[in-house]
């Protein structure tokens, strides 16, 4: 059995947003349609700053509309569970302070096991990580 087609941010973007109506409707009918779909954490990462970044879309708003569009049963995620992914996105909604990266960074640690993660960023999340300098 293959693995399902993939999705890229620009569908997501155009599904989340409706900026161009004909494929915001394309867009809809794939990520709200039967078919099961993928994505990798970095469709939303990069989502997540298109939002942010070109729309003006508060960070709030953000991380709901992508929390939301994870609940949709037709759509995978490739590198994490949705749980996990979920929960990322929680961690970086309230200041910006986590960025949507080292949230997504932490939550495949976490979902793999590691105990430790190393970084000179001394704003990475460690919550039930061991998180050091190298």
């Amino acid at each position: 059995m293959s693995a399902p087609p993939l999705v890229d941010t620009s569908v997501v973007v155009r599904y989340l947003t409706g900026d161009v109506p004909e494929l915001a409707e394309r867009a809809a009918r794939l990520l709200d349609g039967p078919e099961p779909v993928a994505l990798h954490s970095i469709v939303l990462v990069e989502a997540a700053f298109v939002l942010e970044k070109v729309y003006e879309v508060p960070r709030a708003e953000v991380v709901d509309a992508l929390v939301e569009l994870l609940q949709k049963k037709n759509l995978h995620l490739l590198d994490l569970p949705k749980e996990e992914a979920v929960l990322a996105l929680l961690l970086a909604r309230p200041s910006g302070r986590v960025s949507y990266a080292d949230a997504l960074l932490w939550a495949t640690a976490k979902s793999h096991g590691a105990e430790r993660l190393y970084t000179f960023d001394e704003r990475f999340p460690a919550d039930g990580l061991e998180v050091v300098q190298p």
